[in-house]
């Protein structure tokens, strides 16, 4: 049996989400179960109730707004937990075509993809700035070079996950998780597919960042960080070398002037280019601890993959004891009375 989980991160959604939950699929071409799970990440207007009274099977509660990412986290460790092998995030507000999470299913179900992202073409769609498209266009290609994929919409929220994708993924960034789970999806191999999707206009300002300045500074942090995580020699070796690299022009310089008797004077490039070799070398020293670092990380990644992997076969043998015991006490039940 195949569960499909559609998760909705929200932050005081009460007035948009039920017109959002209504355009939801209640099913989905090879899928048994489809069932909602809201995530309220410290709502002030009742998100959560509301969510209730629309009958969503999950609710997620922070006491606090902690942000989407660790929305988007909480989402899925509970999807995870109700046994989800599908996990579709989309917004509470409305943005995306929920008609469309079929499209985005399909491939995971077929065998095709572990993610799916949802195109909104960006650079023809009519809801978004020319401002915006330029942004988008960048950033998307920016994180196919990190993750070393192509996706066209690398920011998009409206995504598929399977069950073996979102239990290796794992979220670090306090920011937005979009970027940081394609480049880690895109370094660990996994199979990532496009689909075109719809949207709608915006019925409100985002409230990810509060300008389009804010947004650009902390996505090229996020990337950044992913790139140092994933491609630490590459990152700090590379840094390190072009570092020494113009220490080594002074210290040149000092030597011309040296060869031809006028040394005097030009000791202080000496100085600059011995102290640029030095830093050059730290940085270069620094890849070589964080490619450590990384390994280790892999490692971790690798137990806590299996560890989960675990943990679900353990549930699953739980469930077949249970069924097995309510079994054996229906037959039971039927003996006394055939005996009675």
């Amino acid at each position: 049996m195949t569960k499909l989980i559609i998760q909705i991160p929200c932050l005081n959604e009460a007035d948009s989400l039920p017109d959002t939950l209504a355009a939801l699929p209640r099913r989905v071409d090879g899928v048994d179960v489809v069932e909602y799970l809201v995530i309220d990440d410290g709502s002030s207007d009742g998100t959560a109730q509301v969510a209730r009274q629309w009958g969503v099977h999950h609710v997620v509660s922070h006491r606090r707004n902690r942000g989407l990412a660790a929305a988007f986290r909480s989402g899925i460790d509970r999807a995870l937990a109700e046994g989800a092998d599908i996990v579709v995030n989309t917004d509470g507000d409305g943005q995306y075509e929920g008609g469309d999470i079929a499209a985005l299913v399909t491939p995971i179900v077929e065998g095709r993809a572990d993610i799916v992202i949802g195109d909104r073409g960006v650079a023809e769609n009519a809801h978004f700035s020319p401002l915006k498209r330029l942004m988008q266009r960048v950033g998307s290609g920016v994180v196919q070079s990190l993750a070393g994929t192509h996706v066209n919409d690398a920011v998009s929220g409206f995504r598929a996950i399977s069950r073996e994708a979102a239990q290796r993924i794992n979220i670090t960034t306090e920011f937005s998780y979009t970027t940081d789970m394609l480049i880690q999806a895109g370094r660990k191999r996994m199979a990532i597919l496009t689909v075109p999707v719809r949207t709608h206009a915006a019925v409100r300002p985002s409230r990810l960042f509060k300008s389009i300045p804010r947004f650009v500074l902390q996505q090229g942090i996020t990337m950044a960080r992913a790139f140092t995580a994933y491609k630490p020699l590459r990152a700090f070796v590379g840094t390190g070398s072009l570092i020494a690299i113009i220490g080594l022009l002074p210290i040149l310089r000092f030597l011309w002037f040296y060869a031809s008797g006028d040394s005097d004077g030009h000791i202080q490039s000496l100085v600059i280019g011995g102290a640029l070799l030095v830093l050059g070398t730290l940085v270069a020293i620094m890849g070589m601890v964080a490619d450590l670092v990384a390994a280790n990380r892999k490692l971790i990644e690798e137990n806590l993959a299996r560890t989960r992997a675990l943990e679900d076969r353990i549930a699953d043998l739980h469930a077949k004891q249970a069924e097995s015991s309510q079994d054996k006490q229906a037959q039971a039940k039927k003996a006394r009375r055939t005996a009675a």
